[in-house]
């Protein structure tokens, strides 16, 4: 796919993944967008949702190395890391990279791992390189991390620090399929197990795409817009602490994605309001009274503040 742009690529992933996702259409555009602007993204769902099939797909499409870490209490941070290892024949300890050395990691239930094994991601996700025993050890490019998390079981779950969650571009919510949709999966359910997806780019097209966002234009109107968003959240009577200045850099970089997945070369506010919902739905820590009545508050916070934030007219561009 040389000299792809952005949108011919998201085009090419969609029609692939397709072949084993059945609708979830507007949850993948958001998958796919966060991964061309070079986030990392949480899939929060009940079990059987397709969320491990999703990263597998996508790590297919761009032929990706991919790992699936299963969270466990029990899990250590060298578990994912790697460790040193003594051999025997040469009298020297050797390092063996973890399952975290992949350019698509799939963190299986993050929220199930221990707070000192969630922190072996932090350094990863923000520098793309892990340290052990004072050696840094760079990580594959792309690097890619998708979390999943089950929202009805609460046993046994250690809530991830807002520090971690904030190094999440996006957070995604996926829901039920309708009726036709889940007719269509039991129908597809052997195409599944053969596995149809195929490369149809590789990673020197992501980064070309990811390159393409920097020449798409950010008028000063639409900046403000981030801005004012961003600072509304702090406004917001349920929310203790609102977005971060981080958000507000997730939130211009998802929205570049946006448009230029929409084959834009400038962003509009409707880009902004589309990202502001996956971007700031995980950032906001609530007062307890607020966070007592559930995570669906967090979207009706979202919804609030756009709502009252004014928005700005279109940019006139040629």
């Amino acid at each position: 796919m040389g000299g792809s742009t952005a949108r011919e690529l998201y085009k090419a992933i969609m029609g692939e993944i397709g072949k084993v996702i059945v609708g979830k259409r507007r949850e993948l555009r958001i998958l796919v967008a966060s991964v061309i602007a070079g986030g990392h993204v949480i899939l929060e769902g009940e079990p059987g949702l397709a969320k491990t099939t999703i990263a597998r797909a996508l790590a297919s499409t761009l032929r990706l190395s991919y790992k699936r870490i299963q969270f466990t209490p029990d899990l250590l941070p060298s578990d994912i890391i790697g460790t040193y290892v003594y051999n025997m024949a040469t009298g020297e300890f050797t390092f063996k990279k973890g399952p975290i050395f992949a350019n698509v990691v799939l963190a299986d239930e993050i929220n199930r791992g221990s707070p000192r094994t969630q922190s072996a991601f932090l350094e990863a996700m923000q520098e793309g390189s892990v340290t052990v025993e004072g050696v840094t050890y760079p990580l594959p490019r792309p690097f890619i991390v998708i979390a999943t998390m089950n929202p009805i079981e609460l046993e046994g779950v250690f809530p991830l620090p807002e520090a971690q969650l904030d190094r999440f571009m996006a957070s995604i919510r996926l829901t039920y399929p309708t009726r036709e949709e889940l007719e269509e999966i039991l129908d597809r359910d052997r195409v599944v197990e053969e596995w149809p997806v195929s490369p149809v780019a590789g990673p020197e097209d992501l980064e070309r795409a990811r390159e393409e966002l920097w020449s798409i234009t950010v008028s000063p109107e639409v900046k403000r817009y981030v801005v004012d968003i961003v600072e509304a959240t702090h406004a917001h009577e349920a929310v203790a602490y609102g977005a971060s200045p981080r958000a507000a850099i997730m939130l211009l970089r998802l929205s570049r994605a946006l448009a230029a997945i929409e084959g834009r070369d400038y962003v509009i506010p409707d880009d902004v309001k589309e990202a502001a919902r996956p971007v700031l739905r995980h950032r906001l820590v609530l007062h307890p009274e607020a966070e007592a009545e559930g995570s669906a508050v967090r979207d009706r916070v979202v919804e609030e503040v756009l709502s009252k934030v004014p928005t700005p007219s279109p940019p006139a561009m040629e």
